[in-house]
């Protein structure tokens, strides 16, 4: 565990607190953990999740774009909450599946990487689930619950204990969020 570990953890709690909250700040939290787990991850041959985090800096500042000015309509008026169909979700996951099958045979054939099929899963999820949360999908936090629940078992077995438990908070937060999103979308949908 390193103090860059560390600062990493307590922006990435900060972004997820005011994700919760639809608070437009989480995205530059975001931006400064991704930028610290890209290089942590690197070093650590987590290849896929140093991608992932260089996805999420990018992520990060369209996510802030899109909170603050996402409905092509209005300017001024930041996006709602939306849900996909039950079908819609299972269409995805199959895809996504099918995708992280594919590029998990290369990472475990063609590079140094560990955990090529795990990692490459979660990548692969956490890509869409952050694409959902710009877009306020509701069903984003419960990818992100299985996704963070996997991450917890490789991050272990790489010795980011400290990573592990930010997971297990995501987890737990994921969940709460969920419920909140949920209720306030049904409040807007009556």
């Amino acid at each position: 565990m390193t103090s860059w570990e560390m600062l990493a953890v307590f922006l990435s709690v900060s972004y997820l607190l005011l994700a919760i909250k639809q608070n437009l700040w989480c995205w530059g939290a975001a931006f400064f953990s991704t930028l610290i787990y890209s290089i942590l991850f690197f070093d650590a041959s987590l290849l896929m999740d140093s991608v992932l985090n260089i996805f999420y800096l990018i992520m990060a500042v369209y996510g802030w774009y899109s909170w603050k000015y996402g409905n092509s309509e209005k300017i001024e008026k930041e996006l709602g909450i939306t849900s996909y169909s039950f079908f819609t979700n299972i269409k995805i996951i199959f895809i996504l599946i099918f995708i992280s099958l594919c590029l998990g045979y290369f990472m475990a054939n063609y590079t140094s990487a560990d955990f090529a099929y795990l990692d490459t899963f979660t990548t692969v999820f956490a890509v869409f689930a952050t694409y959902m949360l710009t877009k306020k999908v509701l069903e984003n936090w419960l990818y992100w619950v299985v996704i963070d629940a996997i991450s917890i078992y490789i991050y272990i077995h790489k010795g980011f204990y400290l990573t592990a438990v930010l997971f297990l908070i995501y987890t737990l937060l994921a969940m709460i969020a969920y419920k909140q999103w949920k209720k306030e979308y049904l409040s807007f949908d009556n």
